[in-house]
């Protein structure tokens, strides 16, 4: 999803952007991501490429969460050191914050606290991304910077049911209640917990900004500035969909962290704010889901 919204950016950018698929390039591949890197020479790297998912894909792989990311993140961040890569920015995850961090997050909060333990793994991951991108800096003068983008959404996104994040999960949801004629649809949780959404497009803008006009070596947060409980979002993705039913909510489940948004007003001052608001981005990607999916979308 990112990697494609960064795409999309750049092509209105005078660049060449270089692409590796999946099956072109297994990124924990310490030699495979060496000798790609050696034979395409990139000037700058956005380093997207990631294993994601919501709580029940975290709990349910932890191993793969954990070494997936280790891998990917450290062979593209050698690799580019070794040759020759101007800038990189590292796409990190507003899960690497404490899971009590004082509301709204700032960037000085990392590693001030205990992580949430239902994405522990996944967070440790992006956290050593961090700091592998800040300790290059300092040992090797690299310019590479790090993003901490907060819960995104949009066209491209995972849409499955065991692996998928909150937003598209519900987008899936309510769309088959609909379709089956539901009178209910039951939520994950208690629906107190607020979360900060932001469009994958307005994400890729940010990012670009930041390789244009950022080297620090500190973490930049990139965000709406905006949560609501997911309650709340709920009942927008219903709203959007046609899902007229009533929400049960499943206490039973896990609730993960009572609240995350993060404070972008460093990102801000730089002078870059988001154009996509929450609900006409759902539409959005509900009308792509709609176009991607005609299995699930037929009446």
């Amino acid at each position: 999803m990112v990697g494609s919204a960064i795409v999309r950016r750049l092509d209105a950018e005078t660049c060449t952007i270089l692409t590796a698929s999946r099956a072109q390039l297994d990124l924990r591949d310490q030699s495979a991501v060496t000798r790609w890197m050696a034979d395409n020479r990139p000037d700058a790297v956005f380093l997207a490429a990631a294993r994601v998912g919501g709580i029940l894909a975290n709990a349910t792989y932890p191993a793969d969460f954990l070494y997936d990311n280790l891998m990917i993140e450290a062979n593209i961040i050698a690799a580019s050191h070794r040759s020759g890569v101007e800038k990189l920015l590292f796409l990190g995850s507003s899960c690497i914050y404490p899971r009590l961090a004082a509301q709204p997050i700032r960037e000085e909060a990392l590693l001030t606290g205990p992580l949430e333990p239902t994405n522990e793994w996944y967070a440790i991951a992006k956290i050593a991304g961090i700091k592998l991108c800040e300790a290059y800096r300092e040992q090797h003068g690299s310019d590479f910077i790090s993003a901490m983008p907060t819960n995104l959404y949009g066209p491209g996104d995972n849409f499955d049911l065991q692996t998928s994040h909150v937003l598209p999960a519900l987008i899936r949801k309510a769309h088959e209640a609909r379709k089956a004629g539901l009178s209910s649809m039951t939520i994950w949780g208690s629906g107190t917990p607020r979360r900060e959404f932001l469009h994958v497009d307005d994400c890729a803008d940010a990012l670009v900004f930041l390789m244009q006009n950022y080297s620090g070596r500190e973490h930049i947060n990139v965000g709406s500035g905006k949560d609501l409980t997911i309650l709340d979002l709920a009942k927008t993705v219903c709203r959007v969909v046609g899902f007229e039913g009533s929400l049960e909510l499943d206490p039973g489940k896990p609730d993960g962290t009572p609240r995350k948004l993060m404070d972008g007003s460093k990102l801000a001052s730089m002078g870059w704010l988001p154009k996509v608001n929450l609900e006409t981005g759902i539409r959005s990607t509900y009308e792509h889901f709609l176009r991607v999916f005609h299995d699930l979308t037929e009446a």
